[in-house]
């Protein structure tokens, strides 16, 4: 089974944004979790970080965790991975 794709982020964030048409240009599924609105988001968010701060965009592709990843990271990940 191939891991889950999970990108924390919000809404007005370009960068959540931007990553959400990768994904989607990619027609790869993934699971958008907006941590302004939803608190167990952000709780979930909170809990992959020492600090417990919320680190947006964070993406996690099984238990690999990526913030704000650059393209070449982002693809190198999807491709060892998936």
């Amino acid at each position: 089974m191939k891991p889950m794709i999970k990108l924390y982020g919000a809404e007005r964030c370009h960068k959540s944004q931007y990553y959400k048409n990768y994904f989607e240009d990619l027609n790869l599924n993934y699971e958008f979790l907006d941590v302004e609105l939803n608190e167990e988001n952000a709780d979930e968010l909170r809990s992959l970080y020492e600090n417990r701060k919320l680190n947006f965009p964070t993406i996690t592709i099984g238990e690999k965790k990526l913030r704000n990843p650059s393209d070449t990271d982002l693809k190198k990940w999807i491709e060892k991975l998936l």
